[in-house]
């Protein structure tokens, strides 16, 4: 439960600072976010076919 109160109040920080900036830079940084987790995700798909390092 504690988990939960934290996620929602980590959430609210974050939404709380992007309602400061302008639009454009929100929707810029958001796709800049949404590119890099997107890269991680097909690194970590590819990276499991890979024998042990």
């Amino acid at each position: 439960m504690i988990i939960l109160v934290a996620a929602l109040l980590l959430l609210g920080v974050v939404l709380g600072a992007v309602v400061q900036i302008p639009l454009p830079l929100s929707l810029a940084l958001a796709a800049v976010i949404g590119c890099w987790l997107l890269i991680f995700a097909v690194r970590e798909r590819t990276g499991g076919q890979r024998g042990p390092r």
